[in-house]
C-alpha cells in the first residue's frame, strides 16, 4: 500500500554551479506545510536576479529574516526523521540540501529521492494537466517552497487515485 509522499522544495540564489538555498519548505503526509527562510552564510555570494525574481525573495530580507543554517538543518532533521522525502528536482535539491547541511556541520537523518522513483507511466502520461490543474485550484499568490511542495504533493495524489480508479 503506497502512502502520501513527504515531498520537499527547495529556492535558490541561482541556477548554476555556487547557488545556495535560500528557502526550503516540504508538505507533510497529510498536508502540514513547513517553511524556512535561509540566512546566507558568510561566503554564499552568488546572487542571480532571475532566480530572484521567480521566488521573490530580496537577498536583505534574507540576511534580516532568515534562519541561521544549524537552526534550518535541525528543525528539518527533527521534523523528517527516518522519512523518504521527495522532491521533483533532485540533483538540483541534493546539491542544495548538502550545501545547507555542509555550512551546518551535521548530516540528514532523512532521505532525498527523486519523486520519479514513485510516479508509474500512467501518472506521468497526466502529470503536467494535473499540476496545471492544481495550481489553478491552489491560486497561490507566491512562489514558495512549500507552496510548491504542497502542489508537487497533490499532484502526485491526484495522479495516483486517477490511476486507481481506472484499474
Amino acid at each position: 500500500m503506497m502512502t502520501v509522499p513527504i515531498v520537499i522544495a527547495f529556492e535558490a540564489s541561482g541556477f548554476g554551479r555556487g547557488s545556495y538555498p535560500v528557502e526550503v519548505g516540504f508538505s507533510q503526509r497529510h498536508g502540514e506545510g513547513w517553511c524556512s527562510l535561509i540566512r546566507p552564510e558568510h561566503d554564499w555570494n552568488l546572487w542571480d536576479e532571475i532566480a530572484a525574481g521567480l521566488h521573490q525573495i530580496p537577498r536583505e530580507i534574507l540576511v534580516a529574516n532568515g534562519n541561521p543554517v544549524r537552526m534550518v538543518a535541525e528543525q528539518l532533521n527533527s521534523q523528517l526523521d527516518g522519512y523518504t522525502v521527495y522532491t521533483d528536482g533532485w540533483v538540483h535539491d541534493y546539491i542544495l540540501m548538502a550545501r545547507l547541511f555542509e555550512a551546518a556541520a551535521c548530516s540528514p537523518n532523512f532521505r532525498l529521492a527523486d519523486l520519479r522513483e514513485i510516479i508509474s507511466p500512467q501518472q506521468e502520461s497526466m502529470w503536467q494537466a494535473t499540476k496545471i490543474q492544481v495550481e489553478d485550484e491552489l491560486n497561490l499568490a507566491r512562489h514558495r517552497a512549500s507552496n510548491e511542495a504542497r502542489i508537487l504533493q497533490l499532484t502526485w495524489l491526484r495522479t495516483f487515485d486517477a490511476c486507481r480508479i481506472l484499474h
